[in-house]
């Protein structure tokens, strides 16, 4: 995968995400790690990313979006110690894929605000396991 793929969402990615259309609730787990100091403010990538928090809570509420989890890691159980561990952790739950793509391309999302705060990041959309 391209680093700046790393920040910023793949388009062909992204494209066929948005055609995965399903009545299913849509899952998104997230992992960060955050800025040591973001240039552009002279403020910690966490503060910066708390701001993007703020700023998102709007949107968040409008798509009616679950926080299911959120958390800092603490210990690599697996895993090489070489790994640069996660800062946080973050499982979303949306009510649809057109909900999470509506939040997304709303006007004045503040999504410069989460890759300004960010060294590297993941989000995957994860299904449920037929039992």
């Amino acid at each position: 995968m391209d680093k700046q793929y790393h920040l910023n969402m793949n388009p062909d990615q992204v494209s066929d995400f948005a055609k995965s259309i399903s009545q299913n609730p849509v899952v998104m787990l997230n992992m960060v790690k955050y800025k040591a100091l973001v240039p552009e403010t002279g403020i910690k990538g966490k503060e910066s990313s708390s701001e993007y928090m703020r700023q998102s809570t709007p949107f968040i509420v409008k798509a009616n979006t679950e926080i299911v989890y959120y958390g800092s890691l603490k210990h690599l159980l697996i895993g090489s110690e070489e790994y640069t561990l996660w800062d946080d952790v973050l499982i979303v739950k949306y009510n649809s894929v057109s909900d999470f793509m509506s939040m997304l391309m709303a006007k004045g999302y503040p999504s410069n605000l989460r890759e300004q705060a960010l060294v590297n990041s993941r989000l995957i959309h994860c299904t449920p396991n037929q039992k």
